[in-house]
């Protein structure tokens, strides 16, 4: 048995009605309005994947990719094109680069440089200026707050380093010893290379001359131990660019860096001559 409430009918009732008239005063659409939008988004999103798919549409989307660093440039960094080995750091940490391509992470260091010769390598860490070797051996250490931008120079058997604590420039003997203050706030520097911004563009001038131009932003350009060549850092390309000025010019290009280096690096140093 069905139990119907007070009144049920007479509410069904009603309730039709109300539908009713409400469906009576609708404006008819018909189907194809209906679906229009849903239509038209899935025609252009076809018509894009057909055009990317196509061989121009392939062309197109291959010129974009290469619009931005060298189409030339090895897919990783190989091999330095001339001797020495460079220093570099990154999010993981201070790296050893050889001229072959193979690479050490020395450890949890900023800034960094060699001894004459590449004996040694003196890094900073938070409130540290440690001496180590090209195997990370930490020789020794020298509490001062906030180490940055250490030098070292001299020769193999009289070296001393100098450095920035809290702005100040001081001064350790290559041993870590007679550490002592030698003036006021260090002063920058000039240099004869210089980067330069022209609108979404970048250029390398050296020896008064452009020697080269990329779209987008160089970081760093730094000349090799011999002279002769300039390692352009280029974050917006993810690549390191080699540039000889001199005839025979060339350049030499690598990609892939950040994926090499866990981030986008920043040379310290390149060392030496040999």
């Amino acid at each position: 048995m069905r139990f119907r409430a007070p009144h049920e009918h007479e509410a069904e009732e009603r309730a039709w009605q109300v539908v009713g008239a409400a469906y009576a005063e609708r404006e008819p659409v018909a189907w194809p309005r209906r679906h229009a939008r849903p239509l038209v988004t899935a025609a252009l999103v076809a018509a894009v994947v057909a055009a990317v798919l196509s061989p121009p549409g392939r062309s197109v989307v291959h010129s974009l990719r290469k619009a931005v660093g060298l189409q030339q440039a090895e897919p990783a960094l190989f091999s330095l094109p001339t001797r020495g080995d460079l220093l570099v750091t990154s999010r993981q940490g201070l790296w050893l680069v050889h001229r072959d391509g193979s690479k050490r992470l020395l450890g949890r260091y900023r800034d960094a440089a060699f001894s004459p010769h590449g004996l040694f390598i003196a890094a900073t860490r938070a409130n540290q200026l440690v001496a180590l070797d090209p195997k990370g051996n930490v020789r020794w250490t020298l509490a001062r707050p906030a180490p940055r931008h250490p030098v070292w120079t001299g020769t193999r058997t009289n070296t001393r380093i100098t450095y920035l604590s809290r702005g100040r420039l001081r001064m350790v003997a290559g041993d870590g010893t007679g550490d002592r203050a030698v003036g006021g706030r260090a002063a920058s520097g000039s240099d004869a290379v210089r980067i330069r911004r022209r609108g979404g563009q970048s250029e390398v001038a050296a020896g008064g001359r452009v020697v080269f131009r990329g779209t987008g932003v160089f970081d760093q350009a730094l000349w090799s131990p011999n002279h002769r060549w300039l390692l352009v850092t280029w974050p917006t390309a993810d690549q390191w660019v080699f540039v000889r000025p001199a005839a025979p010019s060339r350049i030499v290009g690598a990609s892939r860096i950040s994926v090499q280096f866990g981030g986008f690096p920043r040379v310290q140093d390149w060392c030496c001559a040999g």
